[in-house]
């Protein structure tokens, strides 16, 4: 007699789902990994930094990029930089870089193919500065990037480098044999203002050519997101008294740049009141810092604060707080 064996219906299913790509009942896609970014380039702008670029990771959604230097990871940057300058270096060195790409969720690429480069040499008796840069030129690329030019500098030895600035702060580094840029990781609908200084081997700056400003474009879906995401949040404000001083206690979440925010404004009454600046590593996660204000008790405050962006400007307020000493 031959015998019938029946199969569970949930077996059934599971049995003829095995071969397949995907059943009825399991819509789930597998998110793609992220692949490691091709293009790495590191270019030695002086005997004790260099400027690292790569493209963009072709799949996988990047919220970050890695920069590594031999096995130690040295900056972290956002999905939108492509670039990064790595300082502190020693003078006619060589370094090995990588990259690679981080994705939501945390899944990471394997790392770029590697480069090396060697830094120049220093010139201890050279203090003399390249002449500056002129006649700079800006334009918008899109609501992200600029492009920028400028007429070559010169000096008594080799210009190895021109630094863009925005609105004093350094955003990016190009060859001393460029005199053009593109400056990516900028914000639609926002107005930058760029200057260009030229650099020697020996660190000796020009100072900054003529200025010239600009507006990005709006985003491309018809918001307005320069200020998005730019603002510090879960500010906290208290107080404690001294050997009869009273301090201000601070603590807040920095903005998500991608990298680490090293400088803050701090406002009292709606008027700035003190520059904070890390003078070592910027902390990760949380933020605290506590400062003198008044020997009176009872004085009420009203306190904010806004981070330096990568981008050279300053981001949203936090939310403000109102606090009494004593």
């Amino acid at each position: 007699m031959r015998r019938t064996h029946l199969i569970a219906p949930a077996a059934l299913a599971a049995a003829l789902c095995l071969p397949l790509t995907g059943c009825a009942g399991d819509t789930r896609a597998a998110e793609p990994e992220p692949v490691a970014p091709r293009g790495l380039t590191a270019q030695a702008s002086s005997a004790t930094s260099v400027h690292v670029m790569w493209n963009k990771a072709a799949t996988g959604d990047i919220t970050a990029y890695e920069i590594y230097r031999g096995k130690t990871r040295v900056k972290t940057v956002s999905a939108d930089r492509l670039m990064v300058d790595i300082t502190g270096l020693k003078p006619e060195s060589t370094y090995e870089f990588t990259v690679r790409a981080k994705a939501e969720g945390g899944a990471a690429s394997p790392l770029s193919r590697p480069v090396q480069v060697t830094t120049r040499k220093h010139t201890a008796t050279d203090d003399e500065p390249p002449t500056a840069p002129t006649r700079l030129r800006a334009r918008a690329s899109g609501p992200r990037a600029a492009t920028l030019s400028w007429r070559a500098a010169t000096d008594n030895e080799e210009v190895t480098a021109y630094d863009i600035y925005q609105r004093g702060s350094r955003i990016h580094s190009v060859d001393g044999d460029s005199t053009a840029a593109l400056v990516t990781g900028l914000r639609p609908g926002t107005d930058y203002t760029f200057t260009v200084k030229a650099r020697d081997a020996a660190d000796n700056s020009s100072r900054a050519g003529e200025a010239v400003g600009l507006t990005t474009a709006g985003a491309s879906d018809g918001t307005d997101d320069a200020s998005a995401d730019t603002a510090p949040t879960g500010f906290r404000v208290g107080t404690h008294a001294d050997d009869g001083a009273h301090h201000l206690d601070l603590s807040w979440n920095p903005p998500d740049t991608g990298g680490d925010v090293s400088e803050y404004q701090i406002h009292l009454n709606g008027r700035p009141a003190t520059t904070l600046m890390w003078g070592a590593k910027a902390p990760e996660g949380r933020a605290e810092h506590s400062f003198f204000i008044t020997r009176e008790a009872g004085k009420t405050y009203r306190v904010k604060l806004r981070a330096k962006l990568p981008d050279g400007n300053w981001g949203a307020f936090s939310a403000e707080r109102t606090v009494t000493t004593g």
